[in-house]
């Protein structure tokens, strides 16, 4: 038996694509998400879209192959799954970078360019990108459903939303008020957290606890709710206000002695 020349140079990429062919070739992918169509039980999964406005970075990288794991180890175990991903199409940061495409100074460019046109190159920003991280979620073997991503730009989404405000207010659940918050006076908007470019990122550790719930409905015998929280010093205050409900109600459902009593 002769072996083959093995080059002392590791090709990573040429590797990769020599693996992704091997699964085209044998529709590895189609038949891992439909092997598991229809099985009794069901994982439910739901993908927290990134924001289809650059390249995939390094920590998206990171953050798909934690779902991939997840979902590959319940694909395992024969629960039928949703494998949909999602882009995020809105924000401040797509607008920013469209606005560097097209040289402008200032929001009042917006206006002069034209808003529906504005609106259009940020649309295409988006499917330009969307398509680039579907590829590059590929490269890295992220197995979605990529024929059916779902787009927080869609009318279905968007009317959904307007839909579920008319409901809140309806119901009395939207008022207006005041908050103290960053104010980008170039953008004309405010700001979020994410959006302030101050340090920048580091890792730290972080207070947390994980809490168990056993559920009490009848036939979810042996079932939990694990919560997880940052904030584990209100878990006192959450036990001593059932508590008191609880003493409340006792009290109040406390027979009452009569006066000869």
């Amino acid at each position: 038996m002769t072996f083959q020349p093995v080059s002392a140079r590791l090709d990573v990429p040429a590797v990769e694509r020599a693996v992704q062919a091997v699964w085209d070739e044998r529709d590895t992918m189609a038949r891992y998400l439909a092997r598991n169509r229809g099985a009794d039980k069901r994982y439910s999964f739901l993908d927290g879209p990134m924001t289809a406005n650059n390249p995939m970075g390094v920590h998206h990288a990171w953050g798909r192959t934690y779902k991939d794991l997840y979902q590959r180890y319940h694909a395992m175990l024969g629960e039928d799954q949703r494998f949909q991903n999602g882009f995020d199409c809105q924000g401040l940061w797509i607008e920013v970078e469209v606005e560097k495409e097209l040289g402008f100074a200032n929001k009042r460019e917006i206006e002069i360019y034209g808003i529906d046109r504005f609106v259009e190159k940020c649309k295409q920003r988006v499917q330009r990108f969307a398509d680039q991280i579907s590829r590059q979620s590929l490269r890295l073997g992220y197995w979605m459903d990529w024929d059916n991503s779902y787009f927080t730009n869609s009318d279905r989404n968007n009317y959904t939303i307007w839909d579920f405000l008319k409901r809140c207010h309806q119901r009395g659940l939207i008022y207006r008020g005041h908050d103290v918050m960053p104010w980008c006076p170039r953008c004309g908007t405010g700001l979020s957290n994410m959006e302030i470019a101050t340090e920048g990122y580091r890792e730290i550790g972080h207070l947390s606890v994980t809490i168990k719930l056993p559920l009490t409905d009848a036939g979810r015998e042996g079932e939990s709710l694990l919560v997880w929280t940052t904030t584990p010093w209100t878990l006192s205050s959450n036990v001593g206000r059932r508590s008191i409900r609880i003493l409340s109600t006792s009290w109040w459902r406390r027979p009452m002695a009569s006066a000869g009593g």
